[in-house]
């Protein structure tokens, strides 16, 4: 099987919304359908937040969201929002493939760092992180407004 890496396309949407929707379960995020077509919007004008897309035999298998931002300590980080794979295509380097194109996107562009969130016990995710990346030790905490 032939493993590709582009960036989301038009003709993505469909496929893109069951890995979306994916993505938003395991997470237990509930998530409107507005608010899905709002994010696929910004994600193909590809201005304020960008998405790649992991194919397999031209099959959409994974996804990847990603954005700059500026940071008090350097003008230009990279933050990987949102990475899923189909269950299905685990195990294949679907998502390390991911992860090295958002790190890719990020030299481009001249970001000093690259980085991402999970939550603590999302131990398959973290196996691969700590193979791909370095753990900081750092919590997540939110606010609601």
């Amino acid at each position: 099987m032939t493993l590709e890496i582009s960036a989301l396309a038009v003709h993505d949407r469909p496929e893109w919304d069951a890995l979306a929707r994916g993505y938003k379960a395991f997470y237990r995020t509930p998530t409107s359908d507005s608010e899905f077509d709002a994010a696929w919007s910004r994600l193909l004008a590809a201005r304020d937040v960008h998405g790649l897309g992991a194919r397999l035999d031209a099959r959409l298998v994974g996804i990847v969201h990603y954005l700059f931002h500026a940071s008090t300590w350097a003008p230009t980080v990279c933050y990987l929002q949102d990475l899923f794979t189909d269950p299905q295509a685990r195990g294949r380097g679907v998502a390390r493939a991911l992860i090295e194109a958002v790190a890719q996107q990020a030299r481009v562009g001249g970001a000093q760092r690259c980085y991402w969130l999970t939550q603590e016990d999302n131990h398959t995710a973290r196996a691969l992180y700590d193979k791909v990346a370095r753990y900081n030790g750092f919590i997540r905490y939110d606010i609601a407004l």
